[in-house]
């Protein structure tokens, strides 16, 4: 199976929050993902490489990411996803724990 790698440099201006460790969510495996944090000097900005066997949703990864990054108000992060044909609503929820388990002591 080939796989489709897509990235992403997000910076929006409200971008405050950031995260102090790493973190490592959910598993790959059928209809989920795994979501990997870090933190990263990026200016403010949140840095996204997804690497899926699906291709053609590149603008939906796009929304999901933008809406999420805009939700946390994330900066200075590097996201890495690895997917086996999560839905967004299954992105979107891996993601939230991804930042809730960065950001909780």
């Amino acid at each position: 199976m080939a796989l489709h790698t897509v990235e992403f440099d997000i910076k929006l201006n409200t971008g405050t929050i950031t995260i102090d460790v790493p973190t490592h969510t959910g598993v790959v495996g059928s209809s989920d993902m795994e979501v990997l944090m870090e933190p990263k000097d990026l200016e403010g900005g949140v840095s996204v490489r997804i690497v899926t066997p699906v291709t053609g949703f590149d603008d939906l990864w796009k929304r999901v990411l933008d809406k999420f990054v805009n939700e946390t108000a994330l900066s200075d992060t590097r996201i890495e996803i690895n997917d086996n044909n999560a839905t967004p609503a299954v992105v979107l929820l891996r993601l939230r724990q991804a930042f809730s388990q960065a950001t909780t002591d």
